[in-house]
C-alpha cells in the first residue's frame, strides 16, 4: 500500500482543503554495483583531500561553492538553515491557467493529491477544475526546498507536478544546429511526403504497449547468468544502407509504414520495418546521418523530491 509522504492542504482565497502527497510514479531502473573483477567484492569510494590524498574525517567536509576563478565560498549549514523556506503545509495556489498555457518542458515530476478528511470540497475543486479546463499554478514546501508545480484535475482526482523554473530552461538559440535551420528551404514535395509518413504513422496513444525492452532484457540477460548459463555476446547489427536523396527515404517510408499497416490493422509495436537513413549534405560540404520516421526520446520527470545518489550504484 502506497504511503503519503506530504500532507497539508490546497490553499487559494480563503479556501482550504486538507490533501496528502503520494507518489505517481514508481521507478524500474536496474541498478549495478560496482565490484572488483578479481573477487567481486564491493567498491566503496573514500572521502581523501584533492591536496593531500588523505582521509578526510565527515565531521571535517563543509559545503563550498566554486567560483569562476577557481576559489571556492564556503558556506555553514547553519546559514543555509536560516535561508530555508518556511515550511506552512500548504499548496498556495497564485493563478488559475488553461491548461493549454504551460510547455510541457515545464513539467517535472507526477503526484497524486488524495483527499485527508475532507472528500467533497477537494471533489468539487476537481470537478470545477475539469468543467473549466484550468491548471492551478501554486508553491509548496517539501524537504526544505520550495517548489512550483502545477495542480490539475485527471479522471475525478487531482494530479501535482512539479515544474522547473523558467531560468532553468536552456535558450535552444544557445544550440549551433538549432540555428542552421533558418537557411533551410523546404520543397512542397518534401513537405507533402513527410505528412503522408506522419499520416501514416498516426495512432491514439496507448501507453501500455510501449515497453522498456532494454531493461526487460537485461533482468532476462542477469536471470540467465544467474541460473548457471554461459552467454556468447551476439556479433553487432550491421549498419543499414544509407540513402542520400531525402525524397527517396521519404517514399521508402511512407510505402513501408502502409505495407505495416496492412499486416497489421489492429496497430502493432509502433514499428514500420526498418529505419531509412538519410545522409544529408550541409551547405559547407559536411554530411550528417538521420533515421527517417524516427522518434525522438522523450522527457520524463524527475524521481520525486531531491534524493542523494547513489556514488556506489550504476543505472542500466
Amino acid at each position: 500500500m502506497p504511503r503519503a509522504i506530504w500532507s497539508g492542504s490546497i490553499s487559494f482565497g480563503l479556501v482550504n482543503i486538507p490533501v496528502k502527497l503520494y507518489s505517481a510514479v514508481s521507478r524500474k531502473t536496474v541498478h549495478f554495483n560496482q565490484l572488483d573483477s578479481r573477487t567481486n567484492s564491493r567498491i566503496k569510494q573514500k572521502r581523501v583531500s584533492a591536496q593531500t590524498g588523505e582521509d578526510v574525517p565527515y565531521d571535517q567536509i563543509v559545503k563550498g561553492y566554486e567560483l569562476a576563478s577557481g576559489a571556492y565560498v564556503v558556506v555553514t549549514d547553519d546559514e543555509l538553515s536560516a535561508l530555508d523556506p518556511k515550511a506552512l503545509r500548504t499548496i498556495d495556489i497564485d493563478e488559475f491557467v488553461d491548461l493549454a498555457e504551460i510547455d510541457p518542458m515545464f513539467y517535472d515530476a507526477p503526484y497524486y493529491l488524495a483527499p485527508d478528511r475532507a472528500p467533497k470540497p477537494y471533489l468539487l475543486l476537481a470537478e470545477a477544475m475539469c468543467k473549466t479546463n484550468k491548471v492551478g499554478v501554486a508553491r509548496f514546501v517539501m524537504r526544505t526546498k520550495q517548489y512550483l508545480a502545477a495542480v490539475r484535475s485527471m479522471d475525478g482526482h487531482l494530479v501535482l507536478s512539479t515544474m522547473v523554473y523558467a531560468d532553468e530552461i536552456n535558450d535552444p538559440s544557445s544550440i549551433p544546429e538549432l540555428a542552421e535551420l533558418a537557411g533551410i528551404e523546404l520543397s512542397d514535395k518534401e513537405m507533402v511526403m513527410a505528412e503522408q509518413l506522419i499520416d501514416s504513422l498516426a495512432a491514439d496513444f496507448e501507453p501500455d504497449k510501449f515497453h522498456d525492452t532494454y531493461r526487460e532484457a537485461v533482468l532476462e540477460l542477469i536471470d540467465r547468468k544467474a541460473s548457471g548459463q554461459q552467454l556468447v555476446a551476439p556479433a553487432a547489427a550491421a549498419e543499414p544502407d544509407k540513402v542520400v536523396d531525402l525524397m527517396a527515404a521519404l517514399e521508402a517510408s511512407v510505402a513501408a509504414a502502409k505495407e505495416a499497416r496492412k499486416r497489421h490493422p489492429t496497430a502493432g509495436n509502433g514499428t514500420a520495418g526498418e529505419p531509412t537513413v538519410v545522409e544529408a549534405t550541409a551547405a559547407d560540404g559536411t554530411t550528417a546521418e538521420e533515421t527517417a520516421g524516427e522518434g525522438a526520446e522523450g522527457h520524463s520527470g524527475t524521481a520525486p523530491g531531491p534524493q542523494g545518489p547513489e556514488p556506489e550504484a550504476k543505472s542500466a
